[in-house]
């Protein structure tokens, strides 16, 4: 069986975006969603990967967070990757992000930034943690953080790590 040329296959990537929530208000547009995940996915693959982003309420995320991390109450984001794609498939399949909007606000305005930013950041960093970046170890961390930093910059926000207001 011949491999296939990956670097002839085009960079299509198959982002699914789900709201599973009562109100998409403060939630962005699934374009914008889409781009920013494109963004971070071209910091580490030049394969065609297809994943899902998933906006969910309170109820959902906390269930969520006790099933797989064994702690209590909604979180702003979790990350679910996929099993490694045998590499004779075309399409890479990277996993799921959940993001919780309610949370996310709370966090966005107790931070002083925009809904869309943080949005935007919690997407990219979801994608990162699909992509097997982690900030469990300090060092992991300042490179995960100056990744979103970059790849933030690169979609016009702000470093999210700042602390004066936005």
């Amino acid at each position: 069986m011949t491999r296939p040329n990956h670097s002839a296959i085009k960079t299509s990537h198959q982002i699914a975006v789900q709201y599973a929530v009562e109100s998409r208000r403060g939630i962005p547009a699934a374009d914008s969603i889409r781009n920013w995940v494109t963004a971070a996915l071209t910091v580490e693959t030049q394969q065609a990967c297809e994943l899902t982003v998933r906006f969910a309420g309170e109820n959902e995320m906390a269930a969520l967070n006790h099933r797989y991390r064994n702690k209590t109450g909604a979180t702003n984001v979790l990350s679910f990757p996929a099993p490694a794609t045998p590499p004779e498939m075309p399409l890479r399949l990277l996993g799921d992000i959940v993001i919780c909007p309610v949370v996310a606000l709370r966090e966005s305005r107790s931070q002083q930034k925009t809904m869309r930013a943080h949005m935007a950041h919690l997407t990219i960093h979801g994608t990162l943690h699909l992509l097997g970046f982690d900030h469990i170890q300090q060092a992991e961390a300042d490179i995960m953080e100056n990744l979103e930093r970059r790849i933030l910059a690169s979609q016009g926000f702000r470093d999210p790590y700042r602390t004066e207001i936005e």
